[in-house]
């Protein structure tokens, strides 16, 4: 083995994004201080250029592949282009942590793929539910509870069986933004169990390769 590799049992991830990446701050912490045991972040696709994402790869030292949407001819290059970056890298789950745009896995990705949704799927998804957009719709609605949800990815948006769900309160005086703080509080603990449950080949359906 080459000085410095990562030992061969460790379990690479690939994290997509598109925005500011903390998500993948909080993958990227949990893995330096020992609290996600055994995972490594082998690859980061972003789906744009100049994005706060990727300085905090580049300054953890990942590497960075950009893959846009619009270098592609159709959805179907799109996605082809991303399984191909994600496989050249020996990734074996891909995470969404912020990814906003529209792929499609394909049977060869089938149950390694999962998302952060910041609601309590079904509720509060779908195209257009992302980032504020959620929590405004959460506090129109009423709701008195809201939380977050790891889900499979499929050909659907926010559709995939889901994985994991964890709830937090709605308060009387919350706007979108305090509202979404309590929410990425949960989403720091639940993504990276997501992820632990695909280290130990416990996702559903996660075919376990070793």
């Amino acid at each position: 083995m080459t000085a410095g590799a990562p030992p061969q049992t460790q379990f690479s991830i690939g994290v997509m994004v598109s925005g500011g990446g903390t998500s993948l701050q909080n993958l990227i912490d949990r893995i330096a201080n020992g609290r996600l045991a055994g995972v490594r972040v082998a690859v980061v696709i972003a789906s744009r250029d100049g994005i706060a994402a990727i300085d905090r790869a580049r300054k953890a030292g990942i590497p960075i592949e950009v893959v846009r949407p619009g270098d592609s001819a159709d959805v179907d290059s799109f996605s082809l282009a991303i399984r191909v970056v994600a496989e050249r890298h020996g990734v074996r789950l891909l995470v969404q942590g912020g990814w906003l745009c529209y792929w499609r896995p394909g049977p060869s990705w089938e149950g390694r793929v999962i998302n952060i949704h910041p609601a309590l799927l079904p509720e509060f998804g779908g195209r257009g539910y992302y980032g504020r957009n959620v929590h405004s719709a959460v506090l129109a609605a009423g709701r008195a509870l809201t939380g977050a949800t790891v889900h499979l990815v499929d050909d659907q948006y926010d559709h995939g069986q889901i994985v994991l769900q964890r709830t937090c309160p709605v308060q009387p005086e919350d706007s979108p933004e305090s509202l979404a703080e309590r929410v990425f509080t949960v989403e720091c603990e639940l993504l990276p169990r997501a992820i632990e449950l695909a280290r130990d080949g416990r996702l559903p359906i996660f075919p376990v390769r070793r």
